[in-house]
């Protein structure tokens, strides 16, 4: 197989020949364009024109590449670096060589400058690679560089062999100069790499569905940067708008600044999207760097003058996002912060830097919460993840041990290439390339992962697209049957080989993910009311808080994650209040599920009563068992901070057994109860036990659920 790509690589340069040796360049002459003076005259008046500002542009691209490659030995260079560089003069320049290759449109030079100028502004467009290939038919030899950026426009348009074939060429010339720098060479020889992983990886496609979000998302300025709350409800993300705050233009790039917008999910589409917050966007640029599982916290990036750029944090409030917050000296330096992802108890979060003592570019480093809720000094993750060249844009998954990010080096195919990892035994193992289509030449950053593991949404500057970049939504199929579809977009297989024509095929769910979602509405069950409550996760093994979690104070609404693998306990706790509670054992094989779980508050008043959820006797015992204690606990708080109230602690059974055996159990049980509530300083006096048995079901007895939900522990307010 390699002999013949090899084969039909040469056979395309031989082609190229063959075509060079029927097309002459053409200089702006007038032995060349007979009887046309006047027209040669304008057409040398606009080339030299255009001609002057785009030497100043190439000046400015080859100062900026020496720089660039003098601070960065093994830095891989993307399009996206240089697309500063000449920005402005380049621009300028278009206009008068188009004018010139209308009027000679086989002068190599000028589709040697035109062909820049395009991969400066819209490097995958087929412009670039047109010009590239006209000026190498002309004269492969018009300017010493023009086998590398046509080696680059094929290898950013997955023509692989031709663009290994171009990076070769351009390599042997850099190794015969005299004085040639290391960091070029490096350069070649790793994209020349990266084409080899392209062939591999386009060679098996991944199955997936690939769909831009459409209009309501997307517009033709670039929209990138995606975020979302876990269980898909919330998308917030950057675009550069005419109607950006401040209504300012860049002038290194004339495109607008960055804003952060959102837009929610409603019957299963994407709202109009909506700039997020007057308290979040300035007149500069303002960008969204990651958001909590819950969709409450917000991380904002900034430039700031004095250092590479900053983040911020911003917290929902309400209906509205309070103004960002500097983050603290262990997460921002004097150099350049980035991306930012909180695991889903919020007690860790990685992000990205450039600062010194890395191992390449820019590394991934995590930072943990301490006991006075500020973040920590950083760590680097380390060198299974991080490498001699840039990673960005982590995202750590909500069932705690995956992670998505972007990286240049491992063995990616151009660009930014995402990579999965595992944290197994407390140690992220080898990243994994997603593979093509999800993964392509360009830059490929900032891939979000839903919930249930089966979509994801990244930024892309595909063809076909809206306009700049656009983001799209990865849904991954299962492997029972082969990916059937009935448009080229809904899947982007091979792009040199679109695929279409064929008949639809229904949507296969695929839930990779080991968590369950709990959300839902937090009221007061009198008024129907919206509470602003306080929800804590607590690990009834360990007697653990894992987490504390905050419902909307104008909705209601909450959101909890809970990885597989663990017995938790849900309390929703508000002043005034009887707390709420809830238990998820939740098995380590079990896949994504998802539950909605409305919670209605019952105020401290005589005759309300709550069952406790988390209390647990060994079987047919009244012992309780230690994953008890932090719900005993939180009912002994309840009481001390309420000193006049009086309760009843009842206990019930399900109808297995006898009456009397039953009746006595529970009065056991309710005793165990009320004995730990006074080994806790509670006086008996303000305490009742009452055993039920089987006498007061809350749902039948023939089912195990049934059972279950008979089996519990309640208290009811008696005096208050």
């Amino acid at each position: 197989m390699a002999h013949l790509t090899k084969r039909m690589a040469l056979l395309a340069l031989s082609v190229i020949f063959f075509l060079n040796s029927q097309a002459q360049n053409k200089e702006f002459t007038k032995d060349n364009f007979p009887g046309r003076k006047e027209e040669l005259k304008e057409a040398q008046k606009r080339l030299a024109s255009g001609e002057e500002f785009f030497a100043f542009g190439k000046k400015e691209l080859i100062e900026f590449r020496k720089r660039f490659f003098n601070l960065w030995k093994y830095y891989p260079v993307s399009f996206y670096d240089y697309q500063k560089a000449g920005y402005q003069e380049f621009r300028l320049a278009l206009s008068p060589l188009s004018d010139a290759n209308r009027f000679n449109p086989n002068n190599a030079k000028v589709n040697y400058m035109l062909g820049l100028i395009w991969f400066m502004t819209d490097p995958i467009s087929k412009e670039s690679l047109e010009f590239f290939e006209k000026a190498y038919t002309l004269n492969p030899r018009v300017e010493d560089d023009l086998p590398f950026w046509l080696g680059w426009s094929c290898h950013l348009n997955s023509k692989w062999d031709q663009a290994i074939t171009y990076y070769e060429e351009y390599h042997s010339f850099l190794k015969q100069r005299a004085k040639s720098n290391a960091a070029p060479i490096e350069d070649v020889k790793k994209k020349i790499y990266e084409c080899q992983n392209g062939k591999l990886f386009s060679a098996t496609p991944e199955r997936v569905f690939v769909d831009n979000l459409g209009p309501n998302i997307n517009t033709q300025y670039p929209e990138y940067g995606p975020s979302i709350s876990t269980d898909e409800s919330t998308i917030i993300f950057t675009a550069r708008r005419p109607n950006s705050t401040g209504g300012k233009r860049d002038p290194t790039d004339n495109g607008f600044h960055e804003d952060v917008y959102v837009s929610q999910k409603e019957k299963g589409k994407w709202q109009a999207s909506k700039q997020l917050s007057k308290n979040v966007n300035t007149d500069g640029h303002d960008a969204a760097a990651g958001l909590s599982p819950d969709g409450n916290k917000l991380y904002v990036y900034r430039h700031v003058e004095r250092d590479g750029g900053d983040l911020y944090e911003s917290v929902l409030f309400g209906m509205d996002w309070e103004p960002p917050v500097h983050m603290n000296k262990n997460i921002n330096t004097k150099f350049h912060e980035s991306s930012v992802s909180l695991t889903f108890d919020g007690k860790r979060m990685y992000f990205v830097s450039d600062k010194d003592g890395g191992y390449g570019d820019r590394d991934i480093y995590y930072s943990e919460i301490d006991v006075n809720g500020e973040w920590g000094p950083s760590k680097n993750i380390g060198t299974e993840i991080n490498t001699k060249y840039a990673e960005e844009a982590v995202f750590v998954h909500p069932d705690g041990v995956t992670m998505y990010f972007s990286s240049k080096g491992h063995n990616a195919m151009g660009g930014y290439d995402i990579f999965k990892t595992k944290l197994v035994g407390g140690k992220w193992q080898k990243p994994e390339n997603m593979g093509y289509p999800i993964n392509g030449p360009d830059d490929d950053v900032f891939f979000v992962v839903s919930g249930s593991g089966n979509r994801a949404y990244f930024a892309s500057a595909k063809s076909g697209g809206y306009g700049d970049k656009d983001i799209y939504k990865i849904t991954f199929l299962g492997a029972e049957k082969a990916p059937i579809l009935n448009t080229q977009d809904q899947l982007i297989s091979v792009v040199a080989n679109p695929v279409n024509n064929f008949k639809a095929e229904a949507l296969l769910e695929v839930k990779s993910s080991k968590l369950t979602l709990l959300k839902g509405v937090v009221s007061d069950a009198e008024s129907g009311k919206a509470l602003g409550s306080s929800i804590d996760l607590i690990n009834n093994e360990k007697d653990q808080v894992l987490a504390t979690f905050k419902s909307n104070s104008s909705t209601g609404k909450y959101l909890v994650t809970l990885p597989s693998g663990g017995n938790y306990g849900i309390a929703v706790r508000q002043e005034g209040y009887m707390f709420h509670s809830e238990n998820f054992n939740i098995p380590d094989t079990l896949s994504f599920q998802e539950f909605v779980l409305d919670v209605k508050l019952k105020k401290i008043e005589v005759g309300n009563s709550v069952v406790l959820k988390n209390i647990f006797f060994d079987f047919d015992q009244s012992n309780i068992k230690p994953e008890s204690i932090n719900e005993l606990n939180r009912l002994v708080k309840l009481l001390k901070d309420n000193p006049k109230v009086k309760v009843e602690i009842s206990s019930h059974t399900d109808d297995v057994g006898t009456e009397d055996y039953n009746q006595k159990l529970s009065e056991s049980r309710c005793k165990s109860v009320i004995d730990y509530i006074i080994s806790k300083g509670i006086t008996a006096n303000r305490l009742i036990a009452k055993g039920y048995g089987e006498t007061k079901p809350i749902a039948k007895n023939d089912t195990e659920e049934g059972r279950q939900n008979n089996r519990r522990t309640e208290f009811k307010i008696l005096e208050k």
